[in-house]
């Protein structure tokens, strides 16, 4: 696919555990940015705490409370204020329950000093520190506490939401949002943290907000790469066309993205977009040719290295890369033959024709090392080939793309390629078949082709 927006969750993924930007993210951004990519984030956070992030990275948009409020560095492309009587509900819920609640209006959060102190950087980075299995007791000892010594009064928070209120914190176990789910049908609780629940409107999401950012800058989900490591990420992660999990990220996460990098401390956002080529490996040209970037980036993780200076090929490795191409050619038969004796009639006709095309060539060109020759008859199969596809009617663009993820997707965690000992073929890692497998998206994105050309055919009667 060709990546025209890169979206960033921001806590445990653009940042570090100490709440700062690695130098090599900020590098890959920058360059990502002059390669005319589009960059911006997608988060639970409110508007206010992005601000100064857009300006140090030179962010072009902003999707922030889950996908309720959406800026560029201009004006606010979006904002979906929760409504009042909900926020009523919400309010005599936290009070029944005795739950502490923040309110996130476009310039802070709001009602419960609390909260805001722990959405503080010093606090974000304590609460690493607490294990998973004791997230519950001290979500429950702490509303507990904080009940008693700093009771929340309801006509306080009445009062504040005279204002737009975009999102509602609200301290709770996942088990209790699940159960508080039922009683708010208007509303979405999804989560960023192990202690609060994030409180919006029904039909909202990062995943949205981002549709909608697309809308406005001319892209759509397919062509977007998207990092994230928290629950509230998944349908983010789940709706892309590319999808990466930090490696420090949740397991539910790590099932959902289709690459995992490494850790938000390890550069995993500048190894992720290099890895895909949207970021261009170091000590490697850059061409105009789209395709050919993403088909260099391959080699390059695969042989640690990619030829520079235009170099002719020598007889043995060329034969050998032919021996690829006719493999795809005969499997190209294959796909066309209705039987297995048609198959193996067509193989005896390619064998004749092999040889009737050494004969003509023998007789125009004298046999030596020509670099010219050579990528000449490369391009002529690269003309054939698109050739093909005009007069099959297919669009090779997003299938390229599928057949280059699934390559790419043959790299394992510790960002190498695997070769068999013995043949030395390329090894794929134990999820590859259910992550990266081409065939079922080659076979959606061909349906794709023709339901749309059926579309265009009824609109045209």
């Amino acid at each position: 696919m060709e990546v025209k927006a890169v979206f960033f969750d921001i806590d445990g993924t653009l940042v570090n555990d100490r709440k700062s930007v690695l130098k090599s993210t900020k590098d890959a951004i920058r360059i990502v940015k002059e390669q005319g990519v589009l960059v911006g984030v997608a988060t639970g956070r409110g508007p206010f705490f992005v601000k100064d992030l857009m300006e140090d990275l030179d962010l072009d948009f902003a999707v922030t409370y889950n996908g309720q409020y959406i800026f560029n560095k201009d004006r606010v492309l979006f904002a979906s204020p929760i409504a009042k009587s909900s926020l009523r509900q919400l309010i005599a819920y936290a009070q029944k329950e005795r739950k502490e609640i923040a309110l996130g209006t476009e310039h802070a959060v709001v009602g419960s000093k609390i909260m805001s102190f722990g959405l503080r950087p010093f606090s974000q980075m304590i609460s690493h520190f607490v294990p998973k299995a004791l997230t519950r007791t001290v979500s429950h000892s702490f509303n507990r506490m904080v009940s008693k010594v700093v009771p929340q009064k309801e006509e306080d928070l009445i009062h504040l939401i005279n204002e737009p209120i975009y999102q509602v914190l609200m301290l709770m176990t996942p088990e209790e949002s699940v159960k508080a789910a039922a009683d708010f049908e208007d509303l979405k609780l999804t989560r960023s943290n192990p202690f609060a629940a994030d409180i919006i409107n029904q039909g909202n999401s990062k995943l949205e907000g981002i549709r909608r950012v697309g809308k406005e800058y001319g892209f759509d989900l397919n062509q977007v790469m998207a990092f994230g490591d928290s629950d509230n990420d998944l349908e983010m992660l789940a709706g892309v066309g590319m999808s990466v999990a930090m490696g420090n990220g949740s397991s539910s996460v790590k099932e959902v993205a289709k690459h995992i990098t490494t850790s938000n401390q390890q550069d995993g956002i500048h190894k992720a977009l290099e890895h895909f080529g949207v970021l261009a490996a170091e000590k490697v040209f850059v061409s105009r040719d789209y395709h050919f970037n993403k088909v260099k980036t391959f080699h390059h993780m695969m042989d640690e290295r990619t030829q520079e200076r235009p170099q002719a090929w020598e007889l043995k490795d060329a034969v050998h890369r032919a021996d690829f191409k006719i493999e795809e050619l005969v499997e190209f038969i294959r796909a066309t033959s209705t039987s297995e004796t048609e198959f193996q009639g067509a193989v005896a006709e390619l064998h004749q024709a092999l040889d009737k095309a050494a004969e003509k060539v023998s007789k125009k060109t004298p046999a030596k090392q020509d670099l010219v020759g050579q990528v000449d008859a490369l391009i002529d199969s690269l003309y054939f080939t698109y050739g093909s596809f005009v007069l099959m009617g297919v669009d090779p663009e997003r299938i390229f793309d599928i057949v280059h993820q699934a390559n790419m997707g043959k790299i394992f965690p510790d960002g190498k390629a695997h070769f068999d000992p013995v043949t030395n073929k390329i090894l794929k890692p134990d999820n590859w078949e259910e992550k990266y497998a081409p065939e079922p998206a080659i076979r959606r994105e061909i349906q794709r082709q023709i339901r749309a050309y059926e579309r265009h055919q009824e609109r045209t009667r």
